[in-house]
C-alpha cells in the first residue's frame, strides 16, 4: 500500500490517488446544456437581452433590461455565462436573468 495522497481543494480533504483519478473534474463542454430565462438553449457567440435590471458590482454601474450583450461564451457551468460589455471586463451573468435573441 502506498503512503502517497493527493489533496482536494474541492472538498479540502486528502484522498488516496485511485479517488482522485476517480473524482476528476469533467470538462467544460462535456454536455452541459445552458438554458435562458425562457427555456431557449444557449450557446457560443449567441447574442442575449437581458430581462431584469442587474447592478453590477464592483463597476458602480446598472445595466437595464433590454441591453443586448453579443458573443457570449459558456464557462461550463449550468447557470453563468462570460460576455464583455463596454466598460466591464470579466462580467459573468447568471442565465436565468437573459434571454436569447
Amino acid at each position: 500500500m502506498s503512503d502517497e495522497y493527493v489533496y482536494d481543494e474541492a472538498t479540502g480533504e486528502w484522498i488516496s490517488p485511485a479517488d482522485a483519478a476517480a473524482a476528476a473534474p469533467v470538462a467544460a463542454d462535456d454536455g452541459v446544456e445552458v438554458r435562458d430565462a425562457a427555456g431557449n438553449l444557449l450557446a457560443d457567440g449567441d447574442s442575449v437581452t437581458l430581462v431584469k435590471d442587474l447592478k453590477v458590482k464592483g463597476a458602480n454601474q446598472t445595466l437595464k433590461r433590454g441591453t443586448v450583450i453579443k458573443s457570449i461564451r459558456l464557462t461550463g457551468d449550468a447557470q453563468e455565462i462570460d460576455c464583455r460589455f463596454e466598460g466591464i471586463r470579466g462580467l459573468v451573468l447568471r442565465a436565468e436573468f437573459v434571454r436569447k435573441r
